[in-house]
């Protein structure tokens, strides 16, 4: 019975944590952050930041991103395809070419800088204070994108812009109003993005 009451006792604790943490935010829809959202491997994409390992050769270990082309170089091995593929994939493929020259060569790629494939990017153009690629992230919001590309410029239109939406090959466009969520906080304005999404930013008519 001694022994009973201690481990009823963790039993009570562990269940009030779990409801405590359960409580304490907004419930997480259907599919976010849910295990079909998780790729079990990562792929490479233009734009990441590749750390790439030469065990026991310093000289060779560097630090380089994946160029437009979606191509790398390296030491000792130039314009390496890098995109679509896994970094073991990689590093399989450059112990392959560094073989030519190195005994044995164990290479550890490591991404750094993550921004994935086009196909997993969200896209920002036109009048953000910093427009660019974004990696998508589950549960990523339009408000979310705003955030990372720091708002909008003096100029922009930001009630004119539009998202342009890939679906089952079926392009769409959706209206969005940025100054109104920015500015007002309007929150009907805050949609969901999905990988591949573009956003497009109007400049103002003077």
């Amino acid at each position: 019975m001694t022994r009973i009451l201690p481990l009823l006792g963790v039993a009570v604790l562990l269940a009030g944590v779990q409801g405590c943490a359960g409580s304490s935010g907004p419930a997480i829809p259907p599919g976010a952050g849910g295990q079909e959202d998780i790729s079990p491997e990562y792929i490479i994409g233009p734009g990441d930041v590749l750390q790439v390992y030469v065990w026991d050769n310093p000289e060779l270990t560097v630090t380089i991103p994946v160029r437009p082309d979606g191509m790398i170089t390296i030491p000792l091995v130039e314009d390496m395809r890098a995109v679509s593929k896994t970094p073991t994939q990689l590093a399989r493929d450059v112990e392959v070419k560094l073989s030519e020259y190195v005994r044995t060569p164990q290479v550890n790629i490591i991404v750094t800088n993550f921004r994935g494939t086009y196909r997993k990017q969200i896209r920002v153009v036109g009048q953000a204070v910093s427009p660019q690629s974004l990696s998508f992230q589950s549960g990523m919001t339009l408000l979310d994108v705003m955030i990372e590309v720091g708002g909008l410029t003096e100029f922009a239109a930001g009630n004119r812009a539009k998202v342009i939406r890939w679906e089952n090959n079926v392009q769409s466009e959706i209206r969005v109003r940025l100054k109104d969520l920015i500015s007002d906080g309007d929150i009907s304005e805050n949609i969901d993005m999905k990988p591949g999404d573009v956003l497009i930013i109007p400049e103002s008519i003077f």
